[in-house]
């Protein structure tokens, strides 16, 4: 296995739409295999295949939630259904997110509160999700990611502007930047 470079907001792959999965082969599996230890090594709890620049319709997730109990995955051309996002203020702390390719950034985003996801595993057996809560953020984020979106690009104001502000200020918004889990610190 290897750790991948994550790319960096104003990769080119990180605004386009990604394309379906034609094949589940050993190239799928090691790719798939080396986004985990990617994504465990950064740390996140989610990577999206463009992430680490492939612009494949995949994303793999591990969370573990306040009691301990482990999700992990992958979901390869995923389908996701949404819950009507709840109205009113939001909750600066409990709805921040942040994005492995906008590294050290944490702004909050209304996300809905239900999700259900269908599609594949490695194996192309069906995979069914029904989640709620930071499950269900995850899995919004990661499938935007799928879709060109990335959460920044879904900010209101006043936090699209520091969002804008700090991705300039690191010099970020243009092709070709790049991190390596391990060796960079960018989220520090």
């Amino acid at each position: 296995m290897a750790i991948l470079e994550i790319h960096v907001t104003g990769d080119p792959v990180l605004h386009s739409v990604a394309r379906p999965v034609a094949t589940v082969d050993d190239d799928l599996r090691r790719l798939v295999a080396d986004m985990y230890e990617t994504m465990d090594l950064a740390p996140g709890v989610g990577l999206a295949a463009p992430q680490v620049g492939v612009p494949l319709r995949l994303f793999v997730y591990s969370y573990e939630d306040d009691d301990g109990q482990p999700w992990r995955g992958v979901a390869i051309n995923p389908v996701l259904w949404i819950s009507p996002p709840p109205v009113g203020e939001l909750d600066e702390e409990d709805e921040s997110e942040g994005c492995l390719s906008v590294p050290g950034e944490r702004h909050p985003l209304r996300r809905a509160e239900a999700a259900m996801l269908i599609g594949t595993d490695l194996e192309g057996a069906p995979v069914e999700l029904r989640v709620v809560g930071w499950r269900a953020r995850i899995l919004q984020h990661e499938f935007d990611h799928l879709n060109g979106v990335l959460y920044v690009d879904r900010l209101e104001l006043p936090h699209s502007r520091r969002a804008a502000k700090a991705i300039r200020k690191a010099g970020w918004g243009v092709p070709g930047i790049s991190w390596l889990p391990g060796r960079d610190d960018l989220e520090g």
